[in-house]
């Protein structure tokens, strides 16, 4: 607003008649003049108007001073008997230096053109003031940055005695214009007076980034060493420790003096230890977090956790998955208590294999014994209680979690599971109710989560907030489609392509043919199901044409079909990854667009599958253990794709006889039906497949993905 009202403070003025001037200073005069002219030309219109706005009244009021002031400050200058001849060239030196530096700063965006006028008048009064020896630093105080930093070098102005107060004002200006970038700023002014003001400001507002620059050994790491202030200094010894960043997760306990640094140290080399501490105080914050009070580097301590979950003890159980004997798989969890072991699981979510999760699951109950399920979620103040429960139900566990308690508590849980979905800042809660609900088998509770969705649904309405209406709509809709068992034709009330139908025409290319790519894994178990499925096509409607780094399956009758499947060589020296690597290659050079995936392969392999994921993909078969977990990753890469994968262990009969149903079906001409598909497979699938194939959810099933599809068109269409 300051510069607004300077300007409309302007009124028209008459211009003054510049005498004689001795030729040494006509070039200074000249100068101002052309640079006048350059002005009304920045804004691209006719040259006669600086234009730096829509109002018209406003850009008057700039070319007016423009124009009419500057001349009229130059003839002053001539006009004044006052001043020595040096002076007259100083002023007019300077006010030529301030038009040019206007310019440059105009042309490259780092000032504003309504800030001309406050620029020219500010110029001004820092004349008068330097005239009557008085200090510009009021001035620059009460204009904007960009004006301040125009004035301060400017070369009439470097002998002011309030130049250097004037400096120190910008650097606090421009902290306060970027407070993201204090710590940056100051490094480049480390004798500002309020230098030590800031640091602990900053150390209070974000200490992570305080430690990473007290770390260094320059000349802000030495200015921070030397604030006396507490949380300051417990930050800055830290950061020049060996073992800063293993203390570091508990800044807060260490700044309340309610652990030292010794303490922390002497568990460096104790992983259970050290562990077990981390949980223990991420408790203590997620309690404090439920009142209100975040303590310091909180999300430190999470990353610190979910770091040390990670290794050494998921990944050792990971690692021995093919161990036979579960005593000595989970050894390395055995003194872990149930909330140790909650832990593991909430945050090592992007890591653990589905059969380490299910191990870690049950021992999580059998800590607690006869004790409820909702005793858990209590102990731990209910932190990520809602990643846990999407954790359940992906992995077909939600029930027997739920089943561990009373009918109220479970009521109570599921009620805040669906609650408040329109306050965060992702899809991801949303996602997760949408998964969870296809995973829950008690009728019960699957009518307390609708209704809990139309309540929120009315509720949102009511305040008027967009983004709850979206997402409670259509989380209504989903659940209301399945829970007539109309699931069939749930999307044909969503604004989404329909996911029970794919048809074939839209996996094929201008060719007519359809191209699939298959990946497999080069462990014990990737060869024989790579013969598995080869030995399934060895007949009279294939053809089998194998090459050194892979195999092509053509279809000989019916629809043109080729299936790509990398050899599964050795994945220890990573040949299979080369193989694949140079499959995709040969895919790229033939410019052909595979639209079916298959991942053939561990949980463990989905992420490198993924990776590959071409854009043109529009059929995506997981089938291994834990690929659920992969969706919203997948559509990111593959909008619209129709997903089917395993919710537990996926198993190689059931991918295969999966597999020959969609090629069979695409080989007659046929549209992927997955209704049909899916009865057709329960017949053919009986006893223990039958029970794994359960596990498996098709596209029309899959809530999730639905859910994320028609979310983005309806924002798209908002």
């Amino acid at each position: 607003m300051i510069g607004l009202i300077l300007v409309f403070a302007v009124s028209a003025q008459v211009e003054h008649a510049i005498p004689g001037i001795p030729h040494m200073r006509q070039l200074f005069h000249d100068n101002i003049d052309n640079n006048q002219k350059l002005i009304l030309q920045l804004t691209g219109k006719t040259g006669d108007i600086f234009a730096a706005t829509n109002d018209v009244d406003i850009n008057l009021q700039l070319t007016q001073i423009l124009k009419v002031h500057v001349n009229n400050m130059q003839a002053a200058i001539e006009l004044d008997s006052s001043m020595s001849q040096g002076e007259k060239f100083k002023w007019l030196r300077g006010l030529n230096d301030l038009l040019i530096d206007f310019i440059d700063d105009y042309r490259s965006n780092a000032i504003k053109g309504i800030l001309l006028g406050n620029l020219i008048m500010a110029y001004e009064a820092c004349m008068q003031a330097e005239l009557h020896q008085q200090s510009i630093e009021s001035i620059v105080f009460n204009n904007e940055l960009e004006v301040g930093k125009i004035l301060v070098q400017n070369f009439a102005l470097k002998e002011n005695k309030g130049i250097a107060l004037a400096k120190n004002i910008l650097v606090l200006k421009t902290c306060e214009r970027a407070p993201e970038n204090i710590l940056t700023i100051l490094s480049n002014h480390l004798s500002v007076p309020f230098a030590d003001s800031l640091i602990i400001a900053m150390a209070y507002r974000n200490p992570e980034e305080v430690y990473n620059y007290a770390s260094a050994t320059n000349g802000l790491a030495q200015k921070i060493g030397s604030v006396k202030d507490p949380l300051v200094q417990s930050i800055s010894q830290m950061a020049k420790m060996e073992s800063g960043r293993f203390c570091f997760p508990f800044l807060d306990k260490i700044y309340h003096h309610q652990i030292s640094i010794d303490q922390i140290l002497k568990l460096k080399e104790e992983d259970n230890g050290y562990y077990k501490m981390l949980v223990s105080t991420q408790i203590e914050y997620a309690g404090r977090a439920q009142k209100g009070d975040t303590p310091f580097v909180m999300h430190v301590l999470t990353e610190k956790l979910r770091a040390k979950a990670i290794e050494p003890f998921i990944n050792e159980i990971n690692s021995l998955h093919e161990e036979k004997s579960d005593a000595v798989r989970f050894k390395k969890i055995d003194s872990l208590s149930s909330q140790e072991l909650y832990y593991l699981c909430v945050l090592g979510e992007e890591e653990i294999y589905t059969s380490s999760y299910l191990g870690v699951y049950n021992r999580i109950f059998q800590r607690l014994a006869t004790e409820r399920s909702d005793t858990l979620l209590k102990r731990v103040h209910f932190d990520f209680y809602k990643k846990f429960i999407r954790m359940a139900a992906a992995y077909n566990e939600l029930d027997d979690f739920l089943k561990r308690m009373d009918q109220g508590a479970a009521e109570r849980l599921m009620k805040s599971f669906v609650n408040d979905l329109e306050k965060s800042n992702s899809l991801e809660d949303a996602v997760d109710v949408a998964d969870s609900y296809a995973s829950i088998n008690d009728a019960d509770l699957k009518k307390l989560m609708l209704k809990q969705v139309q309540i929120n649904l009315t509720k949102n309405r009511q305040s008027g907030n967009l983004r709850g209406q979206t997402i409670y709509q259509l989380l209504n809709t989903i659940f209301l489609s399945m829970e007539n068992d109309q699931n069939a034709n749930t999307t044909e009330v969503l604004p989404i392509q329909p996911m029970y139908k794919m048809p074939i025409e839209t996996l094929k290319d201008a060719t007519g043919k359809i191209v699939m790519e298959q990946f497999f894994y080069g462990d014990k178990d990737g060869l024989n199901t790579f013969n598995g499925f080869l030995n399934r096509y060895t007949n009279s409607n294939w053809k089998i044409t194998r090459k050194a780094d892979w195999v092509e399956v053509s279809s000989v009758k019916g629809t043109p079909i080729v299936i790509y499947a990398n050899r599964p060589l050795d994945g220890e020296k990573e040949l299979d990854a080369k193989a694949q690597e140079n499959m995709g290659a040969y895919l790229d050079s033939l410019h052909a667009s595979p639209t079916v995936i298959l991942h053939r392969g561990h949980s463990y392999y989905v992420k490198q599958t993924i990776e590959q994921l071409p854009h043109s993909a529009k059929v995506i078969l997981l089938g291994s253990c834990g690929g659920y977990q992969s969706l919203n990753t997948i559509l990111n890469i593959c909008p619209g794709a129709h997903i089917i994968a395993s919710k537990q262990v996926g198993t190689g009969v059931v991918n295969i006889t999966l597999i020959e149903a969609i090629t069979e079906t695409l080989r007659l001409g046929k549209d992927l039906n997955w209704p049909i598909l899916w009865k057709n497979m329960e017949v053919k699938l009986l006893g223990e497949y039958k029970e794994r194939f359960d596990d498996y959810v098709p596209p029309h099933k899959n809530l999730g993905a639905i859910f994320i599809m028609a979310y983005q068109k309806e924002m798209q269409k908002k």
